[in-house]
């Protein structure tokens, strides 16, 4: 959306304006203002023409024009009905040199997690990835994966979902009861054929992070932070061990659950030091059993803390190991 044309907009929202003082107030002819807002009316916004000028009365449900209407936060939105990946699209940004662009897609047909993982993900989630360009040491990129967490667990309480985070990358919905060990640390939000996983003593999975970056000698090139959010996901579609915003509280507005998770990650963002107090608040895994699966072997203890590059540190009773990357099962009490 260009610049007059976002202008426009915000002097409808705030109540009927005529097309004299439109022009005025922008500089632009009368028949300038005319083409912008029959440019609005075919990009899905109402706007009705009055006694009393222009009157904005309706907004478009999804999209990169209705996500970017009343965002409180310095990003571009890119839409796609339907996408490869996200992250693919972004890494593509980040390689032409752009940044502070969000990446939207309705569907993506090629998603993945970690460890390429599969994901499929269907119309109805929410699946945006961030172009970022971060003054930050390479090793304190994880945080952003934090940031983001914080950013949608916050998003998903204001929605009335009881939602925490399971370190390193996922958002679960706390079970009723203490159950089985997790079984569900891959990344897929929704099923492929024949996949099943249980729930877990955690919770159910309702979105999961997967954060790229490109750097080198000590310096940051720019970063992606992928998300996938089961927010109106068919509940037929989930597999066992996953939920939905859906499920949990009934259909959300997609829009409004966006702007809210980039709102709060551009103010963490811009307050690093307040990721890890409150990822550390959010967390369902401190002073938990855990069980972290790493390429030497798997590593049980309790989850004790987290550094400040986003490392968890387990305390197996008889030392304290930092692990950097693996996969995080939460075990039930012994």
């Amino acid at each position: 959306m260009t610049d007059t044309r976002q202008a426009v907009l915000a002097a409808l929202a705030d109540g009927p304006v005529t097309g004299p003082t439109l022009a005025d107030r922008l500089g632009v002819s009368r028949a300038a203002v005319w083409k912008h807002v029959e440019a609005l009316r075919d990009e899905g916004f109402g706007v009705e023409s009055t006694e009393d000028g222009y009157e904005l009365t309706a907004i478009p449900e999804y999209g990169a024009d209705a996500v970017a209407f009343g965002l409180d936060a310095s990003f571009d939105v890119e839409y796609h009905d339907t996408v490869g990946s996200t992250n693919d699209r972004a890494r593509e940004l980040a390689t032409d040199g752009r940044e502070n662009v969000v990446v939207l897609a309705d569907r993506q047909v090629g998603g993945r997690g970690r460890r390429d993982r599969a994901w499929e993900s269907p119309s109805g989630g929410i699946w945006l990835s961030a172009v970022l360009r971060p003054d930050i040491p390479p090793a304190r990129a994880p945080l952003l994966t934090l940031a983001m967490a914080v950013a949608v667990t916050d998003a998903a309480r204001e929605h009335g979902v009881d939602a925490t985070i399971k370190w390193p990358n996922d958002v679960l919905v706390s079970n009723a009861s203490e159950g089985t060990p997790d079984a569900s640390s891959g990344d897929s939000l929704v099923s492929n054929a024949n996949e099943g996983t249980s729930e877990d003593s955690g919770g159910r999975k309702l979105s999961g992070i997967l954060t790229e970056m490109e750097g080198e000698s000590g310096r940051v090139s720019w970063v992606v932070v992928g998300v996938g959010v089961n927010a109106n996901v068919d509940p037929g579609d989930l597999y066992e061990g996953a939920t939905s915003l859906r499920s949990e509280a009934g259909r959300v507005d997609r829009r409004v659950f966006v702007q809210r998770v980039l709102e709060r990650f551009d103010e963490l963002r811009d307050d690093f030091d307040g990721v890890l107090p409150a990822w550390r608040e959010r967390t369902s895994t401190l002073g938990r059993r855990v069980r972290v699966h790493l390429p030497d072997g798997d590593l049980v203890g309790r989850a004790v803390d987290v550094t400040e590059t986003g490392a968890l540190v387990v305390d197996t009773g008889e030392e304290r190991r930092v692990v950097h990357a693996g996969d995080c099962e939460h075990l039930r009490p012994v």
